[in-house]
C-alpha cells in the first residue's frame, strides 16, 4: 500500500503540488465510483480548480475561473454553488466558514471534524490530521451528538515568519 502524504505537513512547504493533485482527484474519483455517484465533468472541473492551491477560494471566484478557461460557455452561479454542495456532501472539500470560502479536502469522504490552520498572510491553509479533537471526545462523553464542527486557527506560517524576520 503506498504512503499517504501528510498534507498538513506540505501545506506551507515548497513540495511538488501536482503530485498531491493528482493524488487527490485520484482519490475522489475511486470514492465516487465506490459510492455509484456521478462525479460529472462540471463537478470535477470545481473540483480541480480547488485542488489547484492550497489557498481557499470563494464560489464567485470560481466561477470566474470556470468562464475563463472556456469563455464560449457561460456559466450561472447557481451551477457552481449546486456543484459545491455535492461536493461538501461527499467529504471532498470544505467551506472555511471565516472567508467564506471552499477549500479541497485531504481525506476524500471523510466525514469528521474539519480542523484548520490558515496563515494570515499568504493565506495558505493545512488541514488537521486528527480526526478526533478533545472537545469532541468530551461532547461525546457528556452525550452530546455532534452534527458538524469546524476549527480554524488563525496566525502566520514558518515560511511568513522567516520573510517577514
Amino acid at each position: 500500500m503506498a504512503r499517504k502524504t501528510n498534507f498538513a505537513d506540505i501545506a506551507f512547504r515548497k513540495h511538488d503540488h501536482g503530485r498531491c493533485q493528482r493524488q487527490l482527484l485520484s482519490e475522489a474519483k475511486q470514492l465516487c465510483e465506490t459510492r455509484k455517484l456521478r462525479l460529472t465533468s462540471r463537478r470535477r472541473q470545481v473540483l480541480e480548480i480547488l485542488l489547484a492551491s492550497h489557498q481557499p477560494m470563494g464560489a464567485y471566484d470560481i466561477l470566474a475561473e470556470l468562464n475563463r478557461v472556456n469563455p464560449s460557455v457561460i456559466i450561472a452561479p447557481p451551477i457552481v454553488y449546486r456543484a459545491l454542495e455535492f461536493l461538501m456532501s461527499e467529504g471532498l472539500i470544505h467551506r472555511i466558514e471565516s472567508r467564506n470560502a471552499f477549500i479541497s479536502c485531504v481525506h476524500p469522504g471523510h466525514q469528521c471534524a474539519a480542523q484548520f490552520l490558515i496563515c494570515r498572510d499568504c493565506e495558505q491553509v493545512a488541514e488537521l490530521e486528527d480526526s478526533d479533537p478533545p472537545l469532541l471526545v468530551e461532547a461525546n462523553n457528556l452525550g452530546f451528538a455532534v452534527d458538524h464542527s469546524v476549527v480554524e486557527i488563525t496566525g502566520i506560517c514558518a515560511q511568513c515568519q522567516k520573510h517577514a524576520g
